[in-house]
């Protein structure tokens, strides 16, 4: 038995694997399925290539023979779907297919797509929940954020002294950083599916919003420029010219907006808006992730990071976990999460 279980891991470690070559934005989840025999060896592996193509479970069973799944277990990083969009539901493939047990790691949390385990219990299928579960939660976890919460996982981004100011007093803040800070903000942006900025920041620094190489080159990804607030722009504005049209949304309803772009298929928003903002996003409780990028200078004045978030008191004070500390030359990125 436990070499039964020990094959299942394994395969569920496998599935992982496959789930990376999976999309990594937009608003579909990576998801790796493996096949085992009742012995527990391996005869099919699949994953999802992204919207509209075959989920993992069934990418796996359509490498197979007729009938090849019968009594066989699947092994899949998250609980099948039950529900039909530009594909059918997974749950009635597997049932279909004659598999005898499904294993997975993590819930579905979609209003429209969770429901899988119960149906291939009431099919008869034996289903276990839950196997390598944080691991899952880690891997899955822009995904889930956006899933449950119906709006994207939002990242903030700013790059400050080591007093905490965004700019000097004249406002001039190039650059605060270094070239190693710089190139791995450029490297964030490409990850993201969004990019967004309020209009203060679009008509005080004219900023293109896009993602580039150390060159000036334009990655391969982009993303989207999303721009918040009422003022115009104007048409010369170096966003115009970003690969994607900007998307301007003439609102301070923050909710409104992250709900908006999460039904335009955005599951990754990333924060460069200046102190007005990041303070307003801070406020309200949106904010995921936060990358501070630290730079060994002192420039005192008024122009702080941040703005007022609604902290009166040190009760009332945003307790954040810190996640991860790198150096990058001479400047170091602090990355932290919400308690």
């Amino acid at each position: 038995m436990s070499e039964a279980r020990d094959a299942v891991d394994a395969a569920m470690l496998r599935a992982f694997a496959l789930a990376t070559h999976g999309p990594a934005t937009g608003i579909n989840p990576r998801v790796g399925c493996v096949i085992l025999t009742p012995d527990g060896r391996t005869i099919s592996e699949g994953w999802h290539r992204g919207t509209g193509t075959a989920h993992a479970e069934v990418d796996a069973l359509s490498r197979l023979a007729p009938g090849q799944a019968r009594g066989a277990t699947a092994v899949v990083t998250l609980e099948p779907c039950n529900h039909t969009g530009r594909t059918g539901p997974c749950a009635s493939a597997l049932i279909q297919a004659g598999i005898a047990r499904v294993v997975y790691a993590v819930n579905d949390p979609g209003r429209h797509s969770s429901g899988g385990a119960g149906r291939l219990r009431v099919a008869g299928i034996h289903v276990e929940g839950g196997l390598l579960e944080s691991e899952g939660e880690a891997f899955l976890g822009d995904w889930l954020v956006a899933a449950r919460l119906g709006r994207p996982f939002v990242t903030l981004k700013w790059a400050s002294s080591l007093d905490g100011r965004a700019a000097a007093a004249d406002g001039t803040s190039r650059w605060i950083t270094g070239p190693a800070a710089r190139a791995d903000v450029h490297h964030r942006r490409s990850l993201a599916d969004a990019i967004l900025v309020g209009t203060g920041t679009v008509l005080a620094d004219d900023p293109s919003l896009t993602a580039r190489a150390d060159d000036g080159r334009l990655l391969p990804a982009q993303p989207l420029p999303v721009i918040i607030g009422r003022r115009p722009i104007p048409t010369d504005a170096a966003v115009h010219a970003h690969p994607h049209a900007p998307l301007v949304q003439p609102t301070d309803d923050l909710p409104a907006v992250l709900a908006d772009l999460h039904a335009r298929g955005i599951r990754t928003a990333f924060i460069e808006g200046g102190p007005t903002l990041a303070s307003a996003f801070v406020a309200a409780g949106l904010v995921d992730e936060y990358l501070i990028y630290l730079a060994p200078t002192l420039l005192g004045g008024p122009r702080l990071s941040l703005g007022d978030i609604n902290v009166a008191t040190i009760d009332e004070q945003r307790t954040l976990s810190i996640h991860s500390l790198d150096r990058l030359g001479e400047d170091i990125l602090v990355v932290a999460r919400p308690r």
